[in-house]
């Protein structure tokens, strides 16, 4: 059925049995399109919100220091945020109410001597870091990597404080967490920290290379055991950034599709899909598995706020904030940090909201 079109002036409207139809029943019938009208939107606006097109989505307004790129998940310890991304000895910034940031000195004067041991071209340029607290202490994940090669490294520091002015401030170098080579099957990039319900702690990992992983850590050293399996969860010719969190009775599965790091011709977008289990299997909306080109579409570009990517997920004040980084068309497509709320469909799936 389609809504009844505006009378033509001068138009009249005709009752069935073919006389002129009175004022009252002209007015009726036109609440009656209007109505129409309104429950048609209703239900269109819910599909489209229910199947992605809700993806265009405007961001909260930040402001002070918010160029940053591939931000971490944001973490609070005592009264303030704080937030890590790629950069030489990995960028940090710290905000008071999540919306005003400042920067903070990088976490690294000068990289750990491992990591050129590890990644023989690496300079010193840390990416896409994520952050988990577990005893009592900040557990600091980041990849070394040059562009393009899979000759990469997953690393950790540790920290009692977040605090750059605390007196125990001191980031602790642990070491490698897991590796990549030339023809492995994975890219150790992007690590994302999930500690679940029963206590066990997993990091999501990868790009390109057949995919996004999965890894167990021990939750004592955040160390990954020798024994630990790796299970594949998603893959797409153009993959990474991927973001893991558990909501319910579901486990959700966050990557980027396209094209990173060129400004505002960018393509990144995020997809999302869900599982059971934490080790998959992971399924869009459709019931498509992300391992197979699976993805229901969460975020993607809209006005200046160009290439989404790299979601992170804090709760706070029982809230669900997911963080991200845009490139922003209004500052020649430097990269910046945003921040949304998730919401839920009835038959929980997320989309963003402010």
């Amino acid at each position: 059925m389609r809504p009844s079109c505006k009378l033509a002036p001068g138009v009249l409207l005709r009752s069935a049995a073919g006389g002129v139809a009175p004022a009252a029943a002209l007015a009726n019938s036109l609440r009656l399109s209007r109505t129409l009208v309104t429950l048609i939107v209703s239900i269109l606006l819910s599909s489209f919100a229910a199947n992605g097109a809700s993806a265009h989505f405007i961001p909260l307004q930040l402001d002070g220091q918010t160029f940053i790129h591939d931000p971490s998940t944001i973490i609070q310890d005592g009264a303030r945020y704080y937030v890590f991304g790629t950069g030489d000895g990995i960028t940090m910034k710290s905000s008071p109410d999540l919306i005003h940031w400042t920067n903070c000195a990088p976490i690294f004067d000068e990289p750990p001597a491992w990591t050129t041991n590890a990644v023989p071209d690496f300079r010193g340029l840390f990416w896409a870091p994520d952050i988990i607290r577990l005893n009592g202490k900040f557990y600091l994940y980041y990849a070394v990597s040059t562009w393009g090669k899979q000759v990469s490294a997953i690393g950790l520091a540790t920290n009692p404080t977040l605090d750059p002015s605390a007196g125990n401030y001191r980031w602790t170098d642990c070491g490698m967490v897991i590796q990549s080579t030339n023809g492995s099957d994975f890219n150790t990039i992007d690590p994302s920290l999930m500690r679940d319900n029963d206590g066990k702690v997993w990091m999501a990992f990868g790009s390109y290379w057949h995919g996004i992983y999965l890894t167990q850590l021990d939750p004592q050293t955040g160390l990954r055991g020798t024994n630990s399996a790796l299970y594949p969860l998603a893959w797409n010719y153009s993959i990474e950034a991927s973001c893991l969190m558990r909501h319910e009775n579901y486990y959700y599965l966050f990557v980027d599709w396209g094209q990173c790091c060129e400004g505002t011709n960018s393509t990144y977008e995020v997809r999302v899909g869900r599982a059971k289990s934490v080790t998959g299997p992971y399924l869009d909306r459709r019931g498509k598995d992300l391992l197979d080109d699976g993805g229901t579409m969460f975020l993607r570009s809209t006005g200046r706020f160009i290439g989404p990517g790299h979601i992170g997920i804090l709760r706070a004040g029982g809230t669900i904030w997911f963080s991200y980084h845009y490139y922003d068309a209004a500052t020649d497509g430097r990269s910046r940090l945003a921040l949304g709320k998730l919401a839920w469909t009835k038959d929980a799936w997320p989309v963003p909201t402010k």
